[in-house]
């Protein structure tokens, strides 16, 4: 039988009401390769139409829901694994395009493409040689 004491519950709890760890849900991890950002989020168990993906003035949010439903009559010896609603918000800085974002999930993991702008990309500049390569006069009388 299983025991039902956990001496350190309370310590894993009182950490992850201030972000510090215990045990995670929503598990994140995200990296740039080539001209898209990757996020790899880990959502175990969650129905994928419980999975709901928002952008609003630059915040990406991503909301989960995970339900366990206990039977009458049912004695929990261990309940480590965490319930309800999560939900997790990133900031999406300027240099990606919200408007394109693109959302799977597939073996507990949801995964989002978020594309990086155009104007965010790196371009090459040509480098023209000459005297008259820049006008430097019209330069000046712009700035004076």
């Amino acid at each position: 039988m299983l025991s039902q004491n956990d001496p350190f519950f309370g310590f894993d709890r009182f950490f992850e009401q201030f972000g510090a760890g215990g045990r995670s849900f929503m598990a994140m991890d995200a990296y740039r390769r080539g001209n898209d950002v990757w996020v790899h989020v880990d959502l175990p168990g969650v129905a994928p139409d419980s999975i709901d993906v928002s952008v609003e003035r630059s915040v990406l949010t991503i909301s989960a829901n995970r339900d366990w439903r206990l039977e009458e009559g049912d004695r929990v010896y261990l309940n480590e694994r965490r319930q309800g609603t999560f939900r997790r918000q990133i900031h999406l800085g300027e240099g990606l395009d919200a408007d394109h974002i693109e959302a799977d999930y597939h073996d507990g993991v949801l995964t989002l493409r978020i594309p990086v702008a155009a104007a965010a990309q790196p371009r090459k500049i040509a480098v023209t040689t000459g005297p008259a390569a820049i006008d430097v006069s019209s330069t000046e009388s712009a700035s004076s």
